[in-house]
């Protein structure tokens, strides 16, 4: 089984604390996009959603929350305080927060978690020497009270690069089997060409209508 295909999520119910299983899922190179997740969430005018975009510098937060927003991704500068997108549609206002991943601005971080509806963690998976620093810094966050029971997609980006580690092997070094406390996923993704993405954000929509009920 090939944890690192992009299209290949590696997830866990943690409600009902099943272990995580590898699927495979169809992927599209272009998605939609913020649209799509909006487009499905009709019934409750009004609603505001707040996801929280993190990870370590270089990791591709910023060309995946362009990817995200269907916005050109050829041209991407370090964040050096934040970014947010939001899209309005249907009554619904969607708000990603891109927050810079420097470690110096990581004290910061806590700053912006409140009222957090879903966290999304980027992961450059090609780059191995920093899996410990990334892995040590997603645990902290997991362990943040404004946190607590926030669903979690990890996205092990840069699934293009030939170095790029195997999503289920990243996800074991994180230890997400162990967070029994949320929902988690991790999905392989190349932000880069949008493969994979589009799985990522279905599995937002579907945690965001779980919460609706």
């Amino acid at each position: 089984m090939d944890g690192g295909a992009p299209s290949s999520p590696l997830q866990n119910e943690g409600a009902l604390q099943q272990p995580g299983t590898l699927q495979d899922s169809p992927s599209s190179p272009h998605p939609r996009g913020l649209l799509s997740v909006i487009q499905k969430l009709r019934g409750s005018p009004g609603q505001e959603l707040r996801i929280v975009l993190l990870g370590l510098d270089n990791a591709g937060k910023t060309t995946l929350l362009k990817r995200l927003a269907s916005e050109e991704v050829s041209t991407i500068t370090p964040t050096q305080g934040f970014n947010i997108k939001s899209v309005h549609s249907h009554g619904f206002k969607l708000n990603i927060w891109d927050i810079g991943g420097q470690r110096a601005v990581r004290p910061y971080w806590r700053k912006y978690l409140g009222s957090t509806d879903l966290l999304i963690y980027v992961i450059d998976s090609a780059d191995q020497k920093r899996f410990e620093e990334t892995g040590q810094e997603l645990a902290e966050l997991t362990e943040e009270e404004s946190l607590m029971g926030v669903p979690l997609l990890v996205f092990a980006n840069k699934q293009d690069l030939v170095t790029a580690a195997p999503a289920a092997e990243i996800a074991e070094g994180l230890s997400l089997h162990t967070y029994r406390d949320r929902e988690w996923q991790i999905q392989a993704c190349s932000a880069l060409s949008g493969e994979g993405v589009q799985d990522g954000m279905n599995w937002i929509s579907k945690q965001i209508m779980s919460r609706k009920k």
